[in-house]
């Protein structure tokens, strides 16, 4: 089998129950194309996917499975793992409960099982709660840090995706004020290194070029607006260099994320949050792909969150559900192709 014809399985996990999640699923797996490219499997709740069903596509079959190998992977169909049946109580629009948060976590526990298997060549997230994954009994700060536990990686990172344009985060949920002292050169480093490695394996490019945005207006402007740059940002770019690594920077970010839109860079490494999303959520805001580097495991997932004021309105956009499926089925032909 050519890698261009391997339609992977992917496990789609449909986030919290009680969120959009059900409902960009429907949306997304309406559309047929979806099925030339790979198999989905969602791994989720049967009262909550049949309520989507309901309102978006009645014309869709659910089809129940036990095991990813009784689905049919046809447009038409919804192969559904129900991994959960909840009480109508657990299941109300915007409400999150400790049953939902249960049933969110055990979706994702079993599809990390199913790519550790061999079974599924990937996983694609739906929008979790935090509140429900605490109010369960689990208190992961989100998804990144419950899959880098579980499947044991010691180094992970954060890249969101549109297109062409990649943005990595060097730091991710933490006070502007704590940016500075949560950068060292030696994490600047490791984190070079693993998204150069990644974005060969996974998205074939055989020489990805990297670009780091400073921190500081000007890139410091010599000291004089900070000096993260000549201490720390610097430092670690020449040593990502001579490790190998096709790396420029540090850059004003004022006028490098214009330059990545040109095509000059295949990612940027932003020094925290705002600064790398903007700009990919001002060209990207409805096919945006988060994607956790370092895994042993492909996992795309969306960059938005439950959005619980549109859940059962059939208003939420399955854009970067969509995009996610693409994206996850791509690196998996790249990982599995050849023996798929």
């Amino acid at each position: 089998m050519s890698p261009e014809s391997f339609r992977p399985l992917l496990a789609l996990t449909m986030g919290d129950p009680v969120g959009v999640g059900p409902e960009i699923i429907v949306l997304a797996l309406k559309d047929p194309g979806v099925y030339d490219s790979c198999r989905p499997l969602v791994l989720g709740d049967l009262t909550a996917l049949r309520r989507a069903r309901d309102l978006l596509a009645p014309e869709l079959s659910l089809h129940l499975v036990e095991h990813p190998g009784q689905g049919r992977y046809l447009p038409g169909t919804l192969d559904l793992w129900a991994l959960s049946h909840l009480d109508p109580e657990d299941c109300r629009y915007g409400l999150p409960t400790p049953a939902a948060g249960a049933a969110m976590v055990s979706y994702i526990l079993s599809a990390i099982r199913l790519c550790q298997e061999g079974v599924a060549h990937g996983l694609v997230t739906g929008p979790i709660s935090k509140l429900a994954m605490h109010l369960a009994g689990f208190p992961y700060p989100g998804h990144t840090e419950l899959l880098a536990e579980k499947t044991g990686a010691p180094e992970v990172a954060m890249m969101l995706a549109g297109g062409n344009f990649r943005v990595v985060l060097a730091t991710i949920h933490v006070a502007l004020a704590e940016v500075p002292e949560r950068l060292s050169q030696e994490g600047l480093v490791r984190l070079l290194r693993l998204t150069w490695a990644c974005l060969r394996q996974d998205f074939g490019l055989a020489e990805p070029r990297l670009a780091v945005a400073a921190l500081n207006p000007h890139a410091g402007e010599g000291g004089l607006f900070g000096t993260e740059e000549q201490e720390i940002i610097i430092p670690a770019v020449l040593e990502a260099k001579g490790a190998g690594v096709a790396v420029s920077g540090p850059f004003p970010a004022d006028t490098l994320f214009w330059r990545h839109a040109q095509g000059e860079f295949d990612a940027v490494i932003a020094m925290y949050h705002d600064q790398g999303l903007i700009p990919l959520k001002l060209l990207h805001f409805m096919d945006a792909v988060n994607v956790t580097l370092g895994l042993p495991i492909i996992r795309t997932s969306v960059d938005h969150g439950t959005a619980y004021s549109l859940a059962g309105t059939g208003q939420a956009h399955p854009g970067s559900l969509s995009a996610a499926l693409r994206m996850a089925a791509d690196m998996a032909r790249r990982r599995f192709g050849a023996s798929g």
